[in-house]
């Protein structure tokens, strides 16, 4: 227990120190008028306040990461805690700011855009197509998931496609409206309705006959049930993604982008839903870790029911938060997914409007753009959902590996503390070229190999990202 709120502790002050560091470092300017002031058409570009971009911020980036990916990374053991903690806060966190303020200072333009100022149009091309598949994996993801839980809430009573295509309808509507007129509405009611049960959890947990294992050296292993199939890295890196870093928040934040009325709010906007998104994610690995009894009691539990967070999540709810509490705490799971997925779609809609120049102010224009995404991700609700969760996990990762080499080019230009972001850039590399090396939808090469080969990659990619930027920054210099 002393751990998990030691770590609970080190976040908040993560927000507050290392958060005002990070905010320095980019240098805001209270003075310069934002892309929601300058660029107002009442559709995407919208003023919106702070605590309502806050929630809607927070909703866009959570989804099911912070609640199924915490149970999943909980099999590893207290390890989940170290890298919740010191992900959220060196990694996810400079990654949610920088990205997102940088979108601030582009006229709220989309990730890809500005991959491409910083690294090039080779990259931009890359990350436009990589985006975008990502976010329609997102919308799929998202779709199918919410879908089967609510379907087990009603018994069955209408089936897991009824529920999809009502699911589907709320996308299209949501991903064409002016985002005041149902996101802005609903994301402040889902976030709180979110944030309660996280809150309820906690106080289930600090109140109830719970042992939450400590962050001792002899349990900073691997406590999986086979250790050599899931290696601790880089697959808890992997798994837990969204409650430590994850590329899709970058997709995101250009929506809040669009709508921050002044710099100085960044802050709470990108690195504070970061850090919030951690408290989340920290709470329901320590709920894993305890209900079933221990760690191994978990993995046990899960192995018996095909590792399926969704039921870990579901008896967890109901039985550490009584009848109405779980029902509420149900819900809670059902709205994250969802809110994440509507805004995926309007993601890529906003990116492909970049990618073409194409005026969206007409709603006709804006449904010329979604209805192939929509069809797309229709399509792919017949594929075996597993096979498309793991594709998501490592290219929602390398995504945010991408972002993290970009704001790193960014502050190495302006002669800024590029460390700040170069060393998760590095760590995240070496994740995720050896997670594709090592893992089943990858390589498959033994653990040894994928390591080495890891570290190759890793150093390849770093040294070429120097040679270019050396070479660049002479000619950002003279802008």
């Amino acid at each position: 227990m002393v751990s998990f709120l030691l770590s609970i502790l080190v976040l908040i002050l993560g927000y507050f120190l290392y958060g005002h560091f990070v905010e320095k470092a980019f240098g805001i300017k209270v003075e310069r008028e934002t892309p929601a002031m300058r660029l107002r058409d009442d559709v995407d570009f919208v003023p919106l306040p702070t605590w309502k971009i806050f929630l809607i911020q927070f909703l866009n980036i959570a989804g099911l990461g912070p609640i199924f990916g915490a149970i999943a990374g909980a099999m590893f053991g207290p390890s989940a805690f170290l890298w919740i903690v010191l992900g959220s806060i060196f990694a996810g966190a400079v990654h949610d700011y920088l990205s997102g303020m940088l979108s601030v200072r582009h006229d709220g333009l989309s990730i890809s855009e500005i991959v491409g100022i910083y690294l090039g149009q080779g990259a931009k091309h890359f990350m436009r197509f990589f985006t975008v598949v990502l976010l329609i994996f997102v919308g799929t993801v998202f779709l199918v998931g919410p879908a089967k839980i609510i379907d087990g809430m009603t018994s069955n009573a209408f089936g897991i496609w009824v529920w999809v295509g009502i699911i589907l309808v709320y996308y299209i509507l949501s991903t064409l409206l002016p985002i005041d007129k149902v996101i802005s509405k609903l994301y402040p009611i889902f976030g709180v309705a979110m944030l309660c049960m996280a809150i309820g959890l906690l106080i289930a947990l600090l109140f109830g006959n719970y042992h939450i294992p400590e962050l001792v050296p002899s349990n900073i292993r691997n406590m999986t049930t086979d250790p050599e199939a899931t290696p601790l890295f880089p697959i808890l890196f992997v798994t837990i993604a969204c409650g430590a870093i994850s590329g899709f928040h970058a997709t995101q934040s250009p929506l809040m982008a669009r709508c921050m009325k002044n710099e100085r709010f960044g802050r709470k906007v990108f690195f504070g839903t970061m850090i919030t998104e951690g408290v989340v994610a920290l709470v329901w690995a320590a709920a894993a870790m305890t209900f079933f009894g221990n760690v191994t009691d978990l993995n046990a539990a899960m192995l018996a029911n095909n590792n399926n967070a969704a039921w870990a999540a579901n008896e967890i709810s109901l039985n550490m938060l009584g009848g109405v509490g779980g029902i509420l705490a149900l819900l809670g799971i059902v709205a994250a997914p969802i809110t994440s997925g509507d805004t995926a779609f309007r993601s890529a809609r906003l990116i492909l409007g970049d990618v073409f120049a194409f005026d969206q102010k007409k709603i006709k224009n804006r449904l010329l753009i979604s209805l192939p995404l929509f069809i797309i991700a229709f399509a792919l609700t017949q594929m075996d959902f597993g096979i498309i969760w793991r594709y998501f996990a490592w290219s929602n990762q390398t995504l945010a590996t991408v972002v993290l080499w970009t704001v790193t080019a960014y502050l190495f230009y302006e002669s800024k503390a590029y460390w700040i972001s170069l060393f998760p850039a590095l760590f995240m590399t070496m994740v995720c070229s050896t997670y594709i090396l090592v893992a089943p939808e990858g390589f498959q090469l033994p653990n040894h190999i994928a390591y080495i080969g890891g570290t190759i990659l890793t150093l390849i990619i770093s040294l070429g990202f120097w040679v270019y930027v050396f070479r660049k920054k002479k000619v950002f210099a003279g802008i």
